[in-house]
This record gives structure tokens, sequence and C-alpha cells, in this order.
């Protein structure tokens, strides 16, 4: 589907005013590197039975291989440590601020509470906290809130408060939950820069049905329109923007797909391309447009495929790796979706810092009735990306860089 030139503009600019946005800011690649040469070093160690601590197993399975896309209380979310973009978003009346991961794969909203076990060190990815008893709009609620990883669980239980968005979009009396015990996301959660999560799927997929913070925002009227927008900067910080979307941050017209499932983001693929790679959709190709997750993932066999065709070789972690002299001649990656092509270039899938080179496709084979395709940050940064909660449908369109 796409919307005229003239019609995009008229809803571009009819609701420019009533727009809110989030500054997001980007890990660096820096950041990227040190934790996947950590993964490896770690998983060296326990080959050569040098460890055998847990520690190093949680950096590294932070999206359990058979647990991943469960449904109810032991839903996995993120993969934490390739987690790139976060904002700011407050809690509590004064307000308390927090740095979360706006995340399009899932749908909870947690941060950290005072006393927190496993939620950052005292120097080094020190967590902002909260203490509902310094808040008066705190109500109580008290379910409990468990979410299991490959390498453990995230213990905490339910509150009520009130959370505020982009500085003036206030959601009264949300439900998220107060984290007692984050140990089950490893040393990558205890070095990161954010503090919690705040899902933007869909409530359907929500831990013990608890409604989102956007749904919620739709129903006390706080947006204009029922949609948000993503625009990644390219080593740069990006911007959300909820009520609506940008369009001095894209070029062309947004063209939009239906979903396939309103749980997930999660639409049809037609084709995937890269190199002599080629898969078609003989057999139904499904992905999610995940902000959560830096890289693009797809099944172990097609990942290989494209790294082969690449030159990229696999580590013993099972990331993928390319000598940093051959990145002008990567193959693009191109993903047909609703008959138009997308194209990451070659280059632009790659990440690099240190003299290392990491090719950004990693590969997981998710259970039935899982999506076999992320599309994570590489994607995103790449294609200007709406989200139209009401009409059920993602709009893409190019980026424009400065």
């Amino acid at each position: 589907m796409k919307f005229s030139a003239c019609v995009s503009l008229l809803l571009a600019s009819s609701a420019m005013a009533d727009l809110t946005r989030v500054t997001l800011h980007k890990k660096s690649n820096d950041e990227m590197i040190n934790a996947h040469l950590t993964r490896e070093r770690d998983a060296l160690k326990q080959v050569l039975h040098l460890d055998q601590s847990q520690g190093s197993s949680e950096s590294r399975q932070l999206r359990g291989e058979a647990d991943s896309f469960q449904k109810g209380e032991s839903e996995s979310i993120k993969d934490y440590a390739n987690a790139q973009y976060y904002g700011t978003i407050s809690i509590g009346s004064p307000p308390q601020s927090f740095e979360v991961i706006f995340d399009t794969g899932s749908s909870n909203l947690w941060v950290p509470k005072v006393g927190c076990k496993h939620c950052g060190l005292p120097f080094i990815g020190k967590k902002s906290k909260y203490d509902h008893q310094t808040s008066s709009s705190y109500m109580e609620d008290g379910a409990e809130f468990n979410i299991m990883y490959g390498s453990g669980s995230v213990k905490g239980y339910f509150s009520k408060d009130s959370v505020t968005i982009a500085d003036d979009i206030i959601i009264e009396g949300q439900r998220f939950a107060e984290i007692e015990d984050a140990g089950g996301l490893g040393i990558a959660y205890s070095l990161g820069k954010f503090d919690g999560i705040l899902g933007l799927g869909f409530t359907s997929i929500s831990i013990d049905g608890a409604t989102t913070v956007f749904e919620n925002a739709l129903k006390q009227n706080k947006l204009a329109q029922p949609m948000f927008s993503f625009y990644l900067g390219d080593n740069a910080p990006g911007e959300l923007t909820f009520g609506g979307y940008d369009s001095s941050k894209f070029e062309g017209d947004l063209e939009y797909v239906k979903l396939d499932a309103a749980t997930y983001w999660q639409i049809t693929l037609d084709k995937i391309v890269a190199g002599d790679f080629e898969k078609e959709s003989s057999d139904k190709i499904t992905a999610i447009v995940d902000s959560g997750t830096s890289l693009l993932a797809g099944p172990k066999a097609d990942v290989a495929k494209i790294a082969a065709a690449a030159g990229a070789t696999a580590n013993i972690v099972g990331e993928y790796t390319i000598d940093c002299k051959k990145i002008d001649d990567l193959p693009d990656i191109v993903f047909t979706i609703g008959g138009i092509e997308y194209t990451i270039p070659g280059k632009k899938a790659i990440i690099q810092a240190q003299g290392t080179c990491l090719f950004a496709l990693m590969g997981i084979d998710f259970p039935a009735p899982g999506p076999q395709w992320i599309l994570g940050d590489v994607f995103m940064r790449e294609y200007y990306t709406v989200f139209n909660y009401n009409d059920k449908t993602i709009g893409f369109a190019k980026a424009k860089k400065d």
C-alpha cells in the first residue's frame, strides 16, 4: 500500500505540531565489539574448562535458544548484549528518571527497584532504581513478574504509577514491573547503560496481560494518531516519535505492509537475496521488525550461507567476523517486502571497531510459532519505520542521513 505524495504531505503537516519526540542514544561500536570479544573469550574458557562459573554463560545466552518466543510468564524478550538505542522516561511523582530500551520486540515496562540484586556495578553500569515510597502517585499491585531466560530469570513484582515519556506525555496508573533480581541478564546488563525496558509490542504478548504503555496512552487520548516512528541515527543519536511521523527524516513515500500477526510487529517477506544466496517465499517467510535487536537474525542454515557468500567466518560462539579489508566487496542484502526491495548495502552490515569487523547477522532457530527472521537496527538504520497500531501495518521509507 502506498500513500500518494499529497496525502503524505497533508497528514505529515497536520500532525507535525502534535508530534512528541524522544532522543535515542546509541551504544558505540567499541562497546559492541567489546561485548563480542567478551562472549568469545568466555566461550573459550568454557570449552577449555577454565571457568566453571555461571557468569560466562549468562553473558551470551540472553536470548535463550529453545525458550525464545514462548507464551505466558516465561516470555523471553531481548538480546541485551546487543541492545543499542536507549532514551529517557520518568516514573512517579515527583518523576524518577530512567534510561530504557524502547523495544518493539516485547510488551512490558520494567525498571530495577531500590535494593535490586545484580542490577549494575558500583562504578560501571550503575543503574537508576525506582523507589515507590517517594512517589505520591504509586499504587500497589503485587502480582509476580518473572521472565525466564536460557541462563536464568529476572524477577520482581507489578506496581502502578504514572509514566512520563518525552517530557509531556503522562500516562496515569501504568502497570509495570519493579525488578528485585536481574541476575539472569548476566554481565551484559550490569555493564549496560540502560536501566530497563519499555516494550512497544502488543498487549497480547504482555506478561500477565499488563496493558502496554503505548496502548494506555491511546486509551487516555494522549496521542494525536495511533502510531509511533523510529529514526535511528548512523553513528549518531536517533529519534522516536509518538503520535505520527516526521517526514523530514525520510525520502520519498512511506510503503506500508500489513502485519502477519499483531503480537510482535510481525510481517512476511517475499524474498531474501545476498550474493549467490536466494530464498523465495515458496514457504512462508516471517519476520519481526525489532528495535531492541542490533543485528539481523535468521535461521542458522540460511545465515551460514549468507555469511559464506560474504566471506565471513564463524567464531566459537557462532558470531561471524570478516576481514576488514573486504568490506568494500561485500554483497548487498536485499529483503523484498510487499513487492518492494529494501537493500542493506554490504558495508552497512558490518560493525567495525578495534580492528575487528563483526558481520551483523546471527543465526537463531526460533521454535514455532515464532518468526524466522528479525529485522533489527541494521535494517531500521537504513529505513525510517512507522508502526501503525490501528491499521496493524508497518511503513518503510529510505531514511535521510546527515
